[in-house]
Formats: structure tokens, sequence, C-alpha cells
């Protein structure tokens, strides 16, 4: 990776990390010092009555809006879009979120519960501002499937393509580089390398050519997976790593070589630890230890198991992602 590329990340004044997709309703989920709950969010927007209908969904899937801060100027990014329209839409009129002024798209990999809603954002988005950049990789595109424990595969939903994104109104960038987004604001990984011995995907997940043609393969490695990565001034790095098919520890092993001065403050998203991944936990947990972490906020597919096994190690360190919250990242 081109030293240059590194140095030019900005430092950030501020970061502002909105929820609009996971797993977890926020309404019981103990929260952070720097978090504002989902009550507050839409009663902040102008909710009068606290009810079903005023609040947000949670459902299989992750997506963020990112708001960057630098001196007065803020510019704002969304990270993944969920898993389909209906929610997407209902979350941000819930949360009163300003689509207006998101620029950017960040997509992490090519499953559907990080995509399925991405068209629709990219359509509230044009109707907006006019235009929006999606940041893709060309790995992204192949059909995904699971294969059952009785050995049936089943398809998965396909992801939206560029030629759709481009239909639609967005200009796409796909590429398989690392770039930097929002005007040198944030980084956007190249491929993730997979160094320890223990994360080795999914053995379950297959893929095959988009058009069908072709024979189911095993895909566990997922190496069209991407992370963000913002620094924070007087904080250090915050990485955003939706699904952490490439194993969080491989992330943040990447992250600490990019950016080998700057210490990691915070590691937010899923960390694929549930159901059959459960087998690795005790490793991930340990092998966290060494990179010093302030706070790990794990949802999505981070499983039950592995945030008690992460919370009994490192404590108030450890906190539950939910849909509604909204992290803030300043320092005093």
């Amino acid at each position: 990776m081109p030293v240059a590329l590194t140095d030019g990340l900005q430092v950030l004044d501020r970061l502002t990390v909105d929820v609009i997709s996971d797993n977890v309703s926020d309404t019981y989920v103990s929260k952070t010092a720097f978090a504002t709950s989902e009550f507050d969010n839409v009663v902040r927007g102008g909710t009068k009555i606290i009810a079903g209908e005023s609040l947000l969904v949670a459902n299989l899937g992750y997506g963020l809006r990112l708001r960057t801060g630098v001196a007065d100027v803020e510019r704002a990014l969304l990270f993944d879009t969920g898993t389909e329209a209906a929610a997407f839409v209902r979350n941000c009129e819930n949360l009163h979120l300003d689509l207006g002024t998101v620029e950017e798209i960040a997509i992490t990999h090519g499953h559907w519960d990080h995509m399925g809603a991405l068209l629709a954002a990219v359509d509230e988005i044009v109707a907006l501002r006019g235009s929006v950049v999606v940041h893709v990789n060309p790995g992204m595109f192949d059909e995904r499937g699971i294969r059952l424990s009785n050995g049936e595969i089943i398809p998965v939903a396909m992801v939206p393509n560029p030629a759709e994104m481009r239909d639609h109104g967005a200009t796409v960038v796909n590429s398989g580089d690392a770039r930097l987004l929002l005007g040198n604001r944030l980084y956007y990984s190249g491929e993730i390398p997979r160094v320890t011995p223990f994360e080795k995907g999914r053995t379950d997940h297959l893929c095959r050519p988009a058009d069908g043609t072709g024979q189911w393969r095993p895909d566990p490695l997922l190496l069209d997976e991407r992370m963000l990565i913002a620094h924070v001034r007087g904080l250090g790095l915050v990485i955003f790593s939706a699904c952490s098919h490439a194993g969080i520890v491989n992330v943040c092993t990447e992250a600490h070589r990019l950016f080998a001065d700057i210490p990691i403050h915070a590691v937010i998203g899923g960390l694929h630890l549930g159901g059959v991944m459960e087998r690795v936990i005790p490793q991930t947990v340990s092998g966290l230890a060494p990179f010093g972490i302030s706070h790990i906020i794990a949802g999505h597919c981070t499983g039950w198991r592995a945030l008690h096994a992460l919370a009994d190690t490192y404590g108030d360190h450890v906190s539950q992602s939910a849909v509604g919250t909204t992290y803030h990242f300043e320092a005093p």
C-alpha cells in the first residue's frame, strides 16, 4: 500500500455514528458514556409520542451513517445499508435523519444483509441532493449461497450490481484498491490479509459466477470484504468492520500495520462469532488483547456467547451495538 495514501488520512475533530440497521433493538441495551439512545434520538427529531410506530425496527443486517467533523465543516457517508428497503426507509424517517447530507456510500462486502437496501438509499439521496458516490469492488458481485447441514445449497439474494446502481443515479467506484473517502477523511481498505492461524471463515459459504453458469465453489474467506478507518484527534483510530468475515483480529492487525503509530480507540461492527463461528471465540478474545482497544462496540453477527466472553475479559470496554443508537467520538 502506498505510504502516501495512509499519510493522507485527515484527522477528524469529531465523528458521529448513527446506527440505522442492526440485529438488536436499542431500548434495553446498556449505553457507553458517549452514546445517545434511540428514545432520545427520535424525540429530539420531533417525535411527540413513543410508540411502536415511532421507533426503529431491528432486523438481520448492518448499516451506519458516519458524520465527520473537521473545524466547522461536516461531511457524511453511509457505511453499508442493511437488509431491505422498507426497514431502511422507516428507520431513517423515525430517526429524522437527513439523507441529503450523505455524499458517499461505502459497501463492505457483497452480502444481501449489507446491500439489500442500497438502491433505496441511492434513490433517497439522489432525490435530495442529485448525486451520490458508491464505493464497491469487483469481488462483491458473484452469486452467494449457503450449504445447509443436510448438504442442500440455498442461494441468497443477489446484491445490486454497478449497472443497477448507475441506473438509479449513483456514480460507482468499482475497484479492489484502497482509497480515501469524503475528501481524505476516511480510509477504505483494500483486501484484508488473512494472517492468523484460526480466522479461516465459514466452510458453508459458497459462491459462483453471477450468471449462474458455473459450479458452486467454497468461499470461506470472502476476500471482497473491506473495512473503514477514521482517525479522531486525541482519541486514535475508530475501525468499522461490518461483518468481520476476515476475522476481527486480522482486521485489527491490518489496521495496526497501516497506522502503526496510532492507537486503536474503538472497533465497531459485527464480529461474526455467532453460530458455527463460536469455535474461535477463545482465540479471538485473547487475540484482541495486544491492541489495547478502549471500546469494542459489537453488533450484528457477533452472537451473545462472544459478547459475553468479551465482556467477561474486557469489562466496560465492551458494549452492544443496537439500532437507533448514536455514538459521539470527540476528545474532551
